[in-house]
């Protein structure tokens, strides 16, 4: 039974959520503002933690922040009614794996939810801790990036693109599969969000090295790959 930290100050929606999600066998606790929900996510160990951005005491972005430096495994749910491109990428690189913009349908919610915690069961039966690709290599344990013996620093977000492309290296990637694989949500065509990430790796990953990795097939969508 997973049990997941609910931080939403409307306490009609937080309530609402709550009762949704014992209904499906989750054990909640909830938090009204930021600074609690710190304290909770700090003292307690969650499966999953579900969190307003417009939070009082502590907005939900400085939260996740917070809480990925303590505990950078924990899948958070970011919860708002901001849905521009901008908003999501500073969501995201505030350690969020994903984003849903009320009002949202609950069944889509929980399908988030599900999504969000079997990634990280799956995350547990990996085997081996480090991806390589030419002079390309990344620890996804420790979260480490590399390239030609240079250390590359990346944000949550960004780490989890490049270890995508890694494990799908030499393979042509959709957008739309970037999005359900490594966002777990679905494209929305009038959103940019993912070529933004691409854009953020080709600078760090490709831009200091004469040989490029990152690679745009129009019409298609991105692949990892030398080419001659």
């Amino acid at each position: 039974m997973s049990h997941i930290l609910i931080i939403e100050d409307d306490k009609r929606l937080a309530e609402i959520i709550q009762q949704g999600l014992d209904e499906q066998d989750f054990t909640t606790s909830v938090a009204y503002d930021g600074r609690m929900g710190l304290r909770l996510a700090m003292a307690n160990e969650y499966d999953l933690i579900i969190s307003d951005i417009v939070l009082p005491g502590m907005s939900g972005l400085d939260l996740c922040r917070r809480i990925r430096t303590n505990k950078p495994d924990i899948p958070i749910l970011m919860l708002t009614a901001l849905g521009t491109t901008d908003d999501k990428v500073e969501g995201f690189d505030a350690g969020a794996d994903d984003y849903l913009i009320k009002p949202f349908e609950f069944r889509e919610l929980f399908a988030r939810i599900r999504a969000l915690l079997k990634r990280v069961t799956n995350t547990a039966t990996w085997q081996s801790g480090i991806l390589k690709y030419e002079d390309l290599e990344i620890n996804v344990h420790n979260k480490t990036a590399m390239r030609a013996g240079m250390n590359i620093k990346l944000t949550p977000k960004e780490f989890k693109l490049l270890e995508y492309l890694l494990r799908n290296r030499e393979r042509v990637l959709s957008r739309t599969e970037i999005a359900e694989k490594v966002w777990d949500t679905h494209f929305d065509t009038g959103t940019n969000f993912i070529d933004v990430y691409i854009n953020y790796l080709r600078k760090k990953i490709d831009k200091p090295f004469e040989q490029k990795l990152i690679h745009t097939r129009a019409g298609m969508g991105f692949v990892l790959e030398k080419q001659s």
